[in-house]
């Protein structure tokens, strides 16, 4: 699994050792050894797992680390789309070039199945909701442009190779560990540690949070489903909700209340922001067996209730710098 040291990976890491899977997490090479997340994960599967530091954009470690792979989950991407405006080529030789590097190792190394990791910005501001897989691709930033092109490769790689390749497309998953750069645990974050006032950028937009628990069991139910290879398949909530009445029900489940202010810094460029976002999923319900356990008002709301529990822990929110602002 590439992208095993992130927030949903090592989550899926956890999950596959559970199911009795032998797992090779494959992790961003660095000074400190650091594993990401996985330093960190659930005592009962310390020691289970086997683990690969390299460089997604580097083929040759691409394809050392899938040797012996039966299925390839491919999650390693950067996704931050302030940082993307002004750091455009690692986008490009990140979610590009390391999706290529995958692609190609998986066809020579013989690797039975390639679950590939799009997302939602892909589809922009919706045209329609709730939006299906056969919604117009529309590139708002450089990491939406990104994904599409890394997604184009992998149904390229099928069409002109059948390669089986599925392609899962999450919309907002939200969960403990994801990193501040994302709106919840910006949040969450910043009424945990101080109160008050908050600074975020616009409230108006629409997301479909996706808890992790439900991505995490959609990402299995895809290994071995032979109807999604050469599919886009969204997983999502189908639960449309604003950036405001997300603010509101964190305040209420916290019991605080708070002051949003609106930082020019944290605002999208006009053409750029991602007005609304609500998923169709009855695709993923036909060829995976997958629905939302977290769906709906009340399911958002037993999702933000663990979340936040978990981020209230003093040393998890002592991982968040909640005065700075995460690009």
């Amino acid at each position: 699994m590439t992208g095993a040291d992130g927030f949903i990976g090592s989550h899926l890491v956890e999950h596959l050792v559970r199911l009795g899977h032998d797992v090779r997490a494959f992790v961003l090479y660095n000074s400190f050894n650091s594993w990401g997340w996985l330093d960190s994960c659930a005592p009962d599967v310390v020691g289970k797992f086997e683990v690969f530091a390299g460089d997604i954009r580097d083929p040759h470690g691409v394809r050392a680390a899938m040797q012996d792979c039966d299925v390839v989950l491919h999650l390693a991407a950067l996704i931050g789309i302030p940082y993307s405006y002004h750091s455009p080529d690692t986008y490009v030789d990140t979610n590009i070039k390391g999706t290529l590097n995958v692609l190609q190792a998986g066809r020579d190394l013989g690797v039975s199945q390639i679950i590939h990791t799009s997302t939602s910005e892909v589809y922009g501001s919706a045209q329609f909701v709730p939006i299906t897989e056969l919604h117009p691709l529309e590139g708002q930033s450089t990491y939406s442009d990104s994904k599409i092109g890394a997604d184009q490769l992998a149904l390229a790689s099928h069409r002109s190779f059948d390669s089986t390749i599925t392609v899962i497309r999450p919309f907002n998953t939200y969960d403990p560990r994801q990193s501040a750069r994302a709106v919840i645990p910006t949040v969450i974050t910043q009424l945990a540690s101080r109160g008050g006032s908050i600074r975020l950028g616009s409230v108006h937009p629409t997301r479909d949070f996706s808890f992790v628990n439900d991505t995490v069991n959609g990402f299995v139910s895809a290994i071995g489903s032979e109807r999604s290879f050469g599919e886009v398949v969204n997983l999502g909530s189908g639960f449309e909700v604003s950036i405001e009445t997300t603010v509101q029900m964190i305040e209420e489940i916290m019991g605080v209340t708070t002051d949003v202010q609106t930082h020019e810094d944290r605002v999208r460029p006009p053409l750029s922001e991602v007005d609304r976002l609500c998923a169709d999923t009855s695709k993923a319900k036909d060829l995976l067996g997958w629905q939302p356990v977290y769906g709906g008002l009340d399911g958002f709301r037993r999702g933000l209730e663990e979340t936040i529990t978990w981020f209230r822990e003093p040393k998890n929110l002592a991982r968040y710098k909640s005065d700075v602002y995460n690009v």
